[in-house]
């Protein structure tokens, strides 16, 4: 069983991954703010995992274990704020929208750790008040218990582009398509489509982060085309997928 480390202190600091990199398993009793100025930061924890381009931030409250891994060269920045300090009053992780503002606040205050001189203090006290207005999106993705659930996320996770039906799927996991569609209901509060949308998403962000083409990535997230996948990606992050690739490419 891999040792889960526990810091009391959430740091508050900035921190380069490579693309691919981690940070082990572990929590805080401190809250965390996470935010990928470049890249695409993933943290996930037992109950799912959740994604965030420059545009959004997770929030992580206090006790919760959890792992970070980078997609695209990252630039990690790490608010940590005491138990007793919970602006939005989350007790469980969110993606949160980051405005220009807020951004270049956490830019700011994870610059220089150190201190809590007057300025220092009067810079928080605004990125709090920044972080009140924020609101919350929906990008978690939650993991799937029931073991038929798990054996269709695994499907769907090796290829976001498998187009079969529920029905078709459920042949080959053994499961009817009625058995899922009511697990998934039930478990998830989701529809099939849903799911498999937030899925794709998810894949999504991670291709794009690691400088693969909106056309592609289209493609190998199952849209039928380019202008589909866009429209679907403003729609859920307000954003065109281009300004989330590394150099804004929207070619093939």
């Amino acid at each position: 069983m891999q040792e889960i480390r526990h810091t009391p202190v959430a740091p508050t600091r900035t921190q380069r991954l490579a693309s691919g990199g981690e940070i082990d398993a572990h929590r805080h009793d401190d809250h965390q703010i996470v935010y990928a100025g470049r890249g695409t930061i993933a943290v996930t924890t037992g109950a799912g995992s959740w994604v965030a381009p420059a545009t959004r931030a997770i929030w992580i409250p206090a006790g919760t274990v959890h792992r970070h891994t980078a997609h695209g060269e990252l630039d990690l920045h790490l608010v940590g704020l005491p138990a007793a300090v919970n602006p939005l009053g989350l007790d469980e992780p969110a993606v949160l929208a980051v405005s220009p503002l807020l951004r270049e606040l956490i830019v700011a205050y994870t610059r220089s750790p150190e201190g809590d001189g007057p300025a220092r203090l009067r810079l928080r006290a605004v990125l709090l008040d920044q972080l009140k207005a924020s609101p919350e999106q929906p990008l978690h993705l939650p993991a799937p218990t029931s073991p038929v659930l798990r054996d269709l996320y695994d499907v769907l996770r090796a290829d976001p582009a498998d187009n079969r039906s529920l029905e078709e799927l459920g042949r080959e996991i053994g499961a009817s398509a009625r058995t899922l569609s009511r697990r998934l209901r039930d478990d998830l509060g989701l529809t099939y489509p849903q799911w498999r949308t937030q899925i794709r998403l998810h894949h999504a962000l991670v291709l794009l982060a690691d400088g693969v083409s909106v056309t592609a990535v289209a493609h190998r997230c199952g849209w039928s085309s380019a202008s589909t996948f866009i429209d679907v990606f403003r729609r859920t992050f307000g954003h065109t997928p281009g300004s989330t690739l590394p150099r804004g490419d929207l070619g093939a």
